[in-house]
């Protein structure tokens, strides 16, 4: 069934979204193997996700946190014990026209029934224990990757540009004989992600979910993602998030750093960052995110400078302010006001779908600079 196929298609891409080896040929292999079971039996199609979308051991506690995300919150390991999921009918019934022997048409979509959408506009400062531990399973299935960029080195193609080196050496191959011309084309590498986390007193009812979401944007991105987390000093915890147990990850970035809830001093950190990795090399034709609520205890106008100097290293400059989501918000603080003209997309980080709309900022950080 189509939308059957579009479901499972649709949870392969959440099983790869979170770090899994799902790609074209396992979920080949896992509708293959759904066509000779029962699609609307979750233990069947657990068990068909589990043979064919995992690689080894490392594989099966993230892909049963994924099951049970898309699949309603299930526990998936007792998929056998579960009844299986929703399942919504449209019956079609024929005209006055059709013919008596006509059977009836049966659409049968696989839904799946969850508190997803209720959590997803609910700020994180209003959840239970319950709702929380909900939202950080979901929040570890973001991929926060910024789209890839033209390489300096370049690739053989079958069309374009063309290669005067290869084609000289093939013409030297052949004795002098021109056979066929041959071309290239710029490589591509994904483009960098830094996220600057503010780690101060107002911002510490926010600070576990950012970090989390900056957890899941190095899992996702690798090697391109860099994180900071910004108060009175600077600290860099990208190796601290680098473990791919999400709060094995916090327990050890909550480690590493020495001013957590402490005061801001933004401007003075943003020049560290820029002093000691910007300019070397780390913000230049990056996607940077900061989140923050724009409260400077220092000077707003270096704060400025240094946005404005950020702003001219960076591909593009996002700001997220889990206070812009408030009813009547306007950015009059004084750091908000002084870093405003330098930031290219102002979006909040208050909620799960908050953030989903992060990362989806930073996946299309495209085009031109521009607010």
């Amino acid at each position: 069934m189509r939308d059957g196929t579009e479901t499972i298609i649709g949870f392969a891409r959440t099983v790869r979204a979170a770090g899994g080896p799902a790609d074209t040929e396992r979920v080949r292999a896992m509708l293959s193997a759904l066509d000779h079971l029962d699609v609307l039996d979750p233990s069947d199609v657990y068990w068909a996700g589990r043979f064919t979308l995992c690689a080894g051991p490392d594989d099966l506690a993230r892909y049963d946190r994924c099951f049970a995300a898309y699949f309603g919150g299930r526990t998936a390991r007792s998929a056998r014990r579960v009844p299986p999921p929703a399942v919504r009918r449209h019956m079609v019934v024929p005209g006055p026209r059709a013919s008596a022997g006509e059977e009836r048409a049966t659409d049968v979509r696989l839904t799946t029934a969850s508190g997803v959408e209720v959590l997803r506009n609910r700020d994180v400062t209003r959840l239970n224990a319950a709702e929380r531990a909900e939202v950080h399973r979901l929040i570890a299935l973001l991929s926060a990757t910024a789209q890839r960029r033209r390489s300096r080195r370049f690739a053989p193609a079958t069309g374009g540009r063309l290669d005067p080196g290869r084609t000289v050496r093939e013409v030297l191959r052949r004795g002098g004989e021109i056979s066929a011309l041959r071309h290239r084309t710029h490589r591509t590498r994904p483009r960098r992600v830094v996220l600057l986390v503010d780690v101060s007193g107002s911002m510490s009812p926010y600070a576990d979910a950012l970090l989390r979401f900056a957890h899941a944007a190095v899992r996702a991105g690798g090697r391109s993602v860099e994180v900071f987390s910004v108060g009175t000093r600077l600290t860099r915890v990208t190796r601290e998030l680098r473990h791919r147990d999400p709060d094995a990850a916090m327990a050890a970035t909550s480690a590493a750093i020495p001013d957590w809830s402490g005061g801001t001093r933004l401007g003075a950190e943003l020049k560290e960052f820029l002093d000691r990795f910007g300019q070397r090399g780390l913000a230049r034709g990056a996607v940077v995110v900061i989140a923050s609520d724009g409260w400077e205890r220092g000077d707003a106008g270096l704060l400025g400078a240094q946005m404005a100097r950020l702003h001219r290293l960076a591909h593009r400059v996002v700001w997220a302010n889990p206070h812009k989501a408030r009813p009547g918000y306007e950015p009059l603080t004084a750091g908000m006001a002084a870093a405003l003209p330098h930031i290219d997309d102002f979006t909040a980080g208050h909620s799960l779908g908050a953030l989903e709309e992060l990362a989806r900022v930073i996946g299309t950080s495209t085009g031109g600079k521009g607010r």
